[in-house]
């Protein structure tokens, strides 16, 4: 710390470091002379630690006429330090985790039944996360056996010096009662004699069973997919044939990971995990043996098999696109279909994607929009949904409200105002859907008209793409940061509290009987989102729409009593929407 002194008043020159532990050091130099100076200061700090990594170092001088300093970050180089590594957990592959701390960063090996071991796409190193002195990640392994059990010691050095930790993986037992023999490190003892009697024939069942194997994919691939499935003209991979400006294109520069199209049909890789997938969910879905083997398997879509079309929309978790998708269809060459793209790589977003994806299989019914499978040949990763052609819901009412002449620039509407009939018929159609999410135990939480998706025919179903919190940002209330909540559709106790339940879905459900009746107003348009919060908590409710009949408001304020165990259930609601709806179309539209 070196400090000019022009005036010669008193000069002091402290310099400070604050630890983790909150302790400050002072050093204070003073000198009193009529002499411009430059005084040098060495500061020694003792006892540092890894911890002190990264912590400011400050110098201050000051005189009378005033103050300066400067600062620098301290770098304290230090050995690895294994923080961290776990037992094998099954995820969608197995994995050892690890975390790593070291000044420089450490770099890492692996041992098994001490000897180097050699990676291969079976057997790996991904690093998820990295900082300047630590890092985190897997030693992942796609479908171990009895012959990888064993000890693993990872190996971090630096500059510094070395550590190691060693962890006990069992994936199976050994198929050799007794016997736990390994076919990586064979060992040599005074029996070799019965060890090789048993090696020769582990292998001469296993080439058998190979040949049998054989045989049977050769006959089920003649007279079984082939003739089925086969693909009919060019398919576009979503690589080099696409626009540069596709994050499909982007991101993965076109390579397809190998690691990814090894794993078989039977499996894909997401992040540090592995999900068991379906190779074609269509034709499974008709084959009634199966059973209940759909609930668990997510299906796997092949990129190469996806060519985007063109971008619908774009949220906080990445982009939406039209594309068509080959060999998802026993009896179409290619569909249309939603793709919902993973913008973030990081390893929470990937277990929400997984967690999403196995959700999604779960939820089966006319009324929720088909989910098709994953895509996770690369990145970015990939969900594919049925595609609706005429879009959310919201869309679809206000082009067909009295104010459709305004929100198409003037152009004439090609179709008339819905009847009530129609909106009756929308209102069961989402009701449907939700007495069966309810019966699945599952709160939606974001319920509105902008999440419903119109198909042909008015076939509506609830989805959510997760895209409504960027196209329809005004629906939604900022708290703190990040956290989007659509007020205008939440019960009191679900804005104070955070409480969402299967009754806060049923106050969602009013307000979306109320959007319907109105064609897609916004709830509470005349206020602000403050002022909505007030009106809720204090017990208003909205009002009656103008063309909306007496029992179908009955039913809204039914959804909206402030109580949750004194609303309707959504059972209820769906049984009264179906009395109304076997009414004469005449009489609703006279009762409006």
């Amino acid at each position: 710390c070196n400090i000019q002194q022009l005036l010669f008043p008193f000069l002091s020159c402290i310099t400070s470091v604050i630890l983790v532990v909150s302790l400050y050091f002072f050093l204070l130099c003073q000198t009193n002379s009529n002499l411009t100076t430059v005084s040098t200061v060495n500061l020694t700090l003792f006892n540092v630690d890894q911890e002190d990594n990264g912590k400011l170092l400050m110098c201050t001088a000051e005189n009378m006429v005033g103050m300066t300093n400067a600062s620098v970050l301290l770098n304290v180089y230090y050995p690895p330090d294994i923080k961290e590594l776990t037992e094998p957990e099954q995820r969608h592959m197995h994995c050892i985790e690890f975390t790593v701390y070291g000044n420089p960063l450490p770099t890492i090996h692996w041992q098994y039944q001490g000897q180097r071991l050699q990676e291969s796409t079976f057997i790996y190193t991904m690093v998820y996360e990295e900082a300047s002195d630590w890092l985190y990640g897997c030693l992942l392994f796609d479908r171990p056996t009895h012959v990888n059990n064993g000890n693993y010691t990872l190996f971090a050095e630096n500059d510094m010096g070395t550590d190691t930790e060693t962890v006990y993986a069992h994936f199976l037992g050994s198929p050799f009662p007794g016997k736990e023999p390994s076919f990586l490190l064979l060992p040599l003892c005074s029996n070799t004699l019965f060890w090789l009697s048993q090696v020769s024939i582990a292998v001469g069942l296993a080439a058998f069973a190979c040949v049998l194997l054989l045989v049977l994919f050769i006959l089920i691939n003649k007279y079984g997919r082939r003739s089925k499935f086969g693909m009919k003209g060019p398919v576009a991979v979503i690589s080099g044939e696409e626009d540069s400006a596709s994050p499909l294109h982007h991101i993965n520069h076109g390579i397809i990971t190998p690691s990814s199209i090894d794993a078989g049909p039977d499996a894909v890789i997401i992040g540090m995990t592995r999900i068991p997938v379906i190779e074609n969910p269509q034709y499974f879905r008709q084959t009634h043996h199966l059973g209940k083997h759909l609930d668990t398997c997510v299906q796997h879509v092949k990129r190469r098999d996806i060519v985007l079309k063109r971008e619908l929309g774009e949220g906080a978790f990445g982009k939406v696109f039209l594309a068509e998708c080959y060999n998802l269809s026993p009896t179409k060459d290619k569909i249309l279909v939603a793709v919902k793209t993973l913008k973030e790589g990081t390893v929470s977003a990937r277990k929400d994607f997984q967690r999403e994806a196995h959700l999604l299989t779960n939820l089966q019914h006319e009324h929720i929009v088909t989910f098709y499978g994953v895509c996770v040949d690369g990145d970015p990763l990939i969900m594919v949904f049925e595609y609706m052609k005429n879009g959310d819901l919201n869309k679809f009412l206000r082009a067909r409200g009295p104010d459709a002449m305004i929100l198409v620039d003037g152009h004439p509407r090609l179709k008339g105002e819905l009847s009530i009939s129609q909106m009756l018929y929308i209102a069961t159609q989402i009701a449907s859907g939700m007495v069966y999410l309810a019966s699945q135990h599952f709160v939606h939480r974001d319920l509105a008209t902008r999440n419903c998706l119109v198909g042909g025919n008015m076939l509506v179903k609830i989805g959510d793409f997760g895209m409504s919190r960027d196209v329809y940002s005004t629906d939604y209330y900022r708290v703190g940061g990040h956290t989007m909540l659509p007020i205008r559709w939440m019960p009191s106790e679900s804005i104070m509290y955070r409480k969402f339940t299967t009754e806060s879905d049923v106050w969602s459900y009013g307000v979306i009987l109320w959007e319907i009746f109105t064609y897609g107003k916004q709830p509470w348009f005349q206020l602000a989102n403050n002022e909505v919060i007030d009106c809720i908590t204090q017990g208003r409710v909205l009002e009656r729409p103008r063309i909306c009949p007496k029992e179908l408001y009955d039913i809204m304020l039914g959804c909206w009593q402030r109580e949750p165990q004194q609303r309707l259930s959504i059972k209820e609601i769906h049984r009264m929407l179906q009395t109304l709806g076997k009414t004469s179309p005449i009489y609703l539209d006279i009762l409006g």
